[in-house]
């Protein structure tokens, strides 16, 4: 199908889910939900800051299907994730193996431009993890810092992402690295704050758009150039998922940081 037409199902399962009787069914990646409403199905998380609404979040409440202990888990407020806003969750729709960040991770998220994708990793770190994100947009960072202030667990840097040394006092050692940098030197920019933040074996999520690293090279030959790149850079690529209908000529690449020699 071509992308307007998924984004038209896309939209019009939102709306199924408006008639109500909704149940939300942990999904095979965790930190991630199932809402299921008639016949309809969407990919959620699980609001850590209930109430809140960032970046105009279609936020539904549901039932839980079942909760740890057995017992109803009663209503909470889940916020739906859309494909076509967040090349993170067109990764997970298309049906990547294995997301690196996990409830409880430490992340440092690199971005042009932090949006809804930002408050998904929110919500699937939980209370108990971090999201550090680089902002080098003094407008966008102020809105990251309002943002900062109702959803606890993101840490606002102000700082160029070409240039880790400037805001190494400010973040931590993570588990995560997640860049959705959009530059030809992207891979670059992944290997120099890996080297100043992530732990070795940690783990990597890389979106790639082909038209931005090289726009007179096919996309396949731009993504295996990346992945040979970050090898160079003492990452070991694990998967490569394309974000066809959603995104086109994008890719996502995932994989571990200095992982144990064999």
């Amino acid at each position: 199908e071509t992308a307007s037409a998924q984004k038209n199902i896309w939209f019009d399962m939102e709306k199924k889910t408006q008639d109500g009787g909704v149940l939300a069914k942990p999904h095979r990646i965790p930190g991630l939900f199932i809402l299921s409403a008639k016949s309809a199905d969407l990919l959620c998380t699980l609001n850590t800051f209930p109430g809140t609404a960032a970046y105009g979040h279609k936020i539904i409440s549901a039932k839980t299907h079942q909760a740890e202990d057995g017992e109803d888990g009663g209503e909470r407020e889940y916020v739906v994730c859309n494909p076509f806003k967040s090349k993170l969750t067109a990764a997970i729709v298309g049906g990547i193996e294995s997301l690196p960040i996990a409830p409880g991770s430490c992340v440092l998220y690199l971005s042009n431009c932090p949006g809804v994708t930002l408050s998904y990793v929110s919500d699937i770190v939980g209370p108990t993890g971090i999201v550090y994100v680089v902002e080098n947009n003094i407008k966008a960072g102020a809105n990251l810092v309002k943002l900062a202030k109702s959803r606890t667990n993101i840490i606002p840097i102000i700082g160029n992402a070409r240039h880790p040394s400037k805001y190494r006092t400010s973040v931590g050692v993570v588990d995560v690295l997640f860049a959705e940098v959009d530059q030809p030197e992207q891979a670059r920019i992944v290997a120099l704050n890996a080297s100043y933040f992530l732990k070795n074996r940690g783990r990597f999520l890389m979106s790639t758009n082909a038209k931005c690293v090289d726009p007179t090279e096919e996309p396949h030959v731009v993504f295996a150039h990346q992945v040979s790149a970050l090898r160079d850079e003492k990452f070991k690529p694990l998967e490569q998922l394309t974000l066809e209908p959603f995104y086109r000529d994008h890719a996502v690449l995932t994989g571990i940081y200095r992982p144990p020699k064999q």
